[in-house]
């Protein structure tokens, strides 16, 4: 496997096996992200799509200043999921199906799988768009808190404290958690 500055610096100068190679390494987490920001399945395609096609129009103002090429990638999403938000009026819902990842055979693993993402759903909706942020950077897009404080622009020590408050309220708002009673 090529060295990443090599790809990139391929990439600026036009060789799309390079950016092909960088896109294949990133799609995943960069979806993620983006459809744990989003909510929906179309609307997170499309706009992993505009990320990177962002990143081939601009990738040759890409500079190593101590950012890596992931934190790069993510800030454009983030500056993608911010937009479409601020012109999004509507309420995000959330179409299970729209969100179901695991392509089982077993009826009772996808009944499950359905309930959890829904609850978790329901449950980072309740989270302040901050924690949001770190939580889809951190879990989503499988982040070090480092790229993440470079990403939202905050100290590594407000990621963590952020990361702290939002798994705290996650495990209040989840079933079993201490505000929930059964039933």
């Amino acid at each position: 496997m090529q060295d990443e500055q090599e790809l990139v610096r391929r990439a600026q100068q036009h060789d799309q096996e390079a950016f092909a190679e960088l896109y294949e390494k990133y799609f995943n987490k960069i979806y993620r992200y983006v459809i744990v920001r989003v909510g929906n399945q179309a609307e997170a395609e499309d706009m992993t799509q505009k990320v990177f096609l962002r990143a081939l129009r601009s990738i040759a103002s890409f500079q190593w200043r101590n950012i890596p090429f992931a934190a790069w990638l993510f800030r454009i999403a983030h500056n993608q999921v911010v937009d479409h938000l601020r012109k999004r009026t509507r309420q995000l819902t959330v179409s299970l199906d729209e969100t179901q990842t695991l392509s089982s055979s077993d009826p009772q693993k996808t009944a499950e799988h359905r309930l959890d993402i829904e609850w978790l759903m329901l449950a980072t909706s309740k989270l302040t768009a901050a924690q949001r942020e770190v939580i889809s950077l951190r879990f989503a897009g499988d982040l070090p808190i480092a790229q993440v404080a470079q990403i939202m622009g905050r100290s590594q020590g407000a990621v963590k404290a952020l990361q702290h408050s939002a798994i705290v309220a996650l495990r209040k708002a989840l079933p079993g958690g201490q505000n929930n009673e059964p039933g």
